[in-house]
Order: C-alpha cells, then sequence, then structure tokens
C-alpha cells in the first residue's frame, strides 16, 4: 500500500535558548507536508519521463501514459461521473479562474462572504450574501438570494472553511440550487485533505483542490466536473495542446476538445503524478481512523487553550459544528504575527498568522472593520492546522508555548 509517511517528520530547528528540538510544523492549512507515496511515484518516474502527447519514443509514451492514468486516479478519488472532465491545473486558484472564464455570458455567481480569496475573486457578477450565524440562516439566504434573481445563477462554496475548520453544509445548500436548475461549485481545497470528497455526495457540479494541501509537492491542481461548459468555452491557456488543428490564417483554427482543451502547453507530469499517488494512497486507507485521529487530536488542542486569558477560538456556525483540522484564535492584546514568530523561534512550533486570504472573513470574526495588508500591527488571528503525520505531543507543546509567550 502507497505510504502516508510524513517526509521530514524528523526536522530539527535550534531555539532562542539553544536547545535543539524536532519542529513541530501546525501550519497544514497553508501547506501540507510531502507524504512518501508522492515521493516515491516521482522517483519511479524521472529516470524515465519525457513530453507529454508529444513524442513515439518510449519516454514519451510512457509519460504520456503516467498522466492520464493520473487523470484516472484522481476521476476516481472525486467521484466522477460519465460526462465528467478532469484537469490539472497548477492549483484551486487556477482551476476556480479556469471554471471563471467558462461560466456561460451573464451567469451570476453567488457566493458567501466566507470564502478564500480563491473562491471569492475570479467570478463575474458576483452576488456575496453575508455571512450566516447557522446553517439554516446559509440555507435561507441562499434561498432568498435565488428567488430573487433573474437570469442564469451558479453558487460557489468552500467545502471547509480556511480559517475556522468549519465544514460548510454543503449538500443543504447544493439541494436549495438545485431546485432553482443552479449549479454548484466546491472548493475544496481544505475539505479533500481531510475527508473523503465526492462530486454527487456533496452535490455538486465541480470541485476544485491543489496538491500542496493533499500531501503532494507545488504546483499541480484539479478542477473536475461536468463538461458541457469547459467544452463550450475558449481554452484556457491558447497555445499547443490546446489547439487541434491551425491554419494558415490567424484564426483559422480548431480548438482540442476534453480536458487538453485546457491544459495548453506542456503539462506538469511529475506534480500530476504525485498528486495521483496521494490521491490512490488515501482511497486505499482507513479515512474513519484518520478523521478520529485527527479529531482527538482537535478536542485536546481545545482542552489546552481553555482557560488561557484573552484566547478565544472563532467560529461561524459555533463551538460543536463539525470541523476539521483548522482552529483560529482571536488573541486580545497581542499581535498574533509576532505571538507566531516567538512560537517559532522560541519553541520549534510553525502557524500562520493573520487574515488568511479571506479577509472578509477574518474582519467579522475578529469584529474589526479596518482594511490594510497582513502584516505586523493589522488585523488578524492566529491559525493552528494539523493532519497526517500530527500529534498529540505536538498540539500540547502549542498549548505549552502559547501560554508561554501570553504571559512574557
Amino acid at each position: 500500500m502507497p505510504s502516508l509517511d510524513i517526509l521530514g517528520d524528523d526536522l530539527k530547528v535550534t531555539l532562542t535558548s539553544g536547545e535543539i528540538v524536532r519542529f513541530a510544523h501546525l501550519d497544514y492549512a497553508a501547506s501540507a507536508p510531502c507524504v512518501r507515496a508522492a515521493a516515491d511515484a516521482v522517483q519511479d518516474l524521472l529516470p524515465r519521463y519525457g513530453s507529454v502527447h508529444r513524442g513515439t519514443g518510449v519516454r514519451s509514451r510512457g509519460s504520456t501514459l503516467a498522466y492520464e492514468l493520473a487523470r484516472d486516479v484522481v476521476a476516481e478519488f472525486v467521484g466522477a461521473r460519465p460526462g465528467d472532465a478532469v484537469i490539472f491545473t497548477r492549483n484551486t486558484t487556477d482551476a476556480l479562474n479556469l471554471l471563471a472564464r467558462a461560466l456561460p455570458a451573464g451567469t451570476t455567481t453567488v457566493q458567501f462572504e466566507g470564502e478564500h480569496h480563491a473562491n471569492l475573486l475570479p467570478w463575474p457578477n458576483p452576488l456575496r450574501l453575508p455571512l450566516p450565524s447557522s446553517v439554516e440562516d446559509a440555507v435561507a439566504s441562499l434561498r432568498r438570494a435565488l428567488e430573487s434573481l433573474d437570469g442564469p445563477a451558479v453558487l460557489t462554496v468552500t467545502g471547509a472553511s480556511n480559517v475556522t475548520g468549519e465544514v460548510w453544509p454543503v449538500r443543504e445548500l447544493a439541494e436549495v440550487a438545485r431546485a432553482h436548475g443552479v449549479r454548484v461549485i466546491v472548493d475544496a481545497a481544505q475539505l479533500a485533505p481531510h475527508a473523503p470528497v465526492s462530486l454527487d455526495d456533496l452535490g455538486a457540479d465541480y470541485l476544485a483542490f491543489s496538491g500542496h494541501k493533499l500531501y503532494a509537492p507545488f504546483g499541480a491542481g484539479v478542477l473536475a466536473g461536468r463538461s458541457d461548459w469547459l467544452d463550450a468555452a475558449g481554452p484556457y491557456l491558447a497555445g499547443g495542446g490546446a489547439s487541434a488543428v491551425v491554419g494558415d490564417r490567424p484564426g483559422d483554427l480548431t480548438w482540442a476538445t476534453g480536458p487538453a482543451r485546457h491544459e495548453g502547453g506542456t503539462p506538469n507530469l511529475v506534480g500530476a503524478v504525485a498528486l495521483a499517488a496521494v490521491c490512490e494512497a488515501l482511497t486505499a486507507a482507513d479515512r474513519t481512523a484518520l478523521h478520529e485521529h485527527e479529531q482527538s487530536l482537535l478536542a485536546g488542542l481545545r482542552d489546552g487553550l481553555a482557560g488561557l486569558p484573552g484566547v478565544t477560538e472563532v467560529s461561524v456556525f459555533g463551538p460543536d459544528h463539525p470541523r476539521v483540522g483548522i482552529v483560529s484564535l482571536a488573541l486580545d492584546g497581542h499581535d498574533p504575527a509576532v505571538v507566531a514568530r516567538r512560537l517559532d523561534t522560541e519553541h520549534g512550533i510553525g502557524v500562520r498568522a493573520g487574515q488568511f486570504c479571506a479577509h472578509p472573513l477574518v474582519r467579522r470574526l475578529t469584529g474589526d472593520d479596518r482594511t490594510a495588508a497582513c502584516t505586523a500591527g493589522v488585523p488578524g488571528l492566529l491559525r493552528v492546522s494539523f493532519g497526517l503525520g500530527s500529534t498529540a505531543e505536538e498540539t500540547s507543546r502549542l498549548a505549552a508555548g502559547l501560554r508561554a509567550v501570553l504571559r512574557t
């Protein structure tokens, strides 16, 4: 079975005190560490890789096969249906921008203000709904919005918040969208690393996610879903691969159909193979056991943080709402950026401070409406995130380190 062991799990760092400790990486939501399955797949590929779809030699033929097999593995991972396309992109942002360009003209994009910028900024004709206070509020808000709209629309929503870790009620929202003939797009960047994702189970027409959140190296992402809009739209990147026939005159050309239409240029074979290897390993893993371990870490972290003065966990739907391994903290009287640096240098713990490319959401959660860049002294939160390979010792260290930093 492909290994989900974390590479670099034994990384050591020297603290300002001179002590050498094992680094505790608790910033998975930004980029998860690479797992052995991805590294093994890449190592096997490198001695024999070549151009994809561009040659008859053994290297090119083998690489083309590896690339298309990777597509098949990802299709299985997301539960792709007959007629669905799986397109390799650079990351979630790239995937959602691609889809935004493929929407039929005049489509209104309905979104909540709790979205990451990748799912907030690319869309034409956005209708931004206020942050809901409950699942029922989210459903009712969407229903009112769709009932008031004229013309085509789509709903785009996160699967799990990169700020609070809360799992959004995608299925409930999708049922409302379906009743109004509206397609559903899911940003699964934070959901896919923590839970199985299925287009049908979510009620989604499209899913997007990133390799670097899913324990693979940087540079590969996925857009999966219904192919009709994608085949009707112009190529995302015009060039070789996206073109089927190019005539002698400008504009005299025929674009490719299928995924090739939006994968112009030489594709990222190594990234696709690495990402598929992780998808295969996760598909074979006991996801229930992984979920239970993660929830145990989450409960232990919350217990360790309980009672710390001026430390408040933020949420949209309340503390009991289902969530993945992400916790963000408001620190009364402390700059999160300074606290994060001290956790690193004094305790060997890596976390994230700031607004996490979700500025409107963080402003609502902190109650601070100032707009400023994510630098020291501006509104922000401290985020702790974990996943495969994370341990109770690491979350306990975080709680103890935070306690020490806040009292000095």
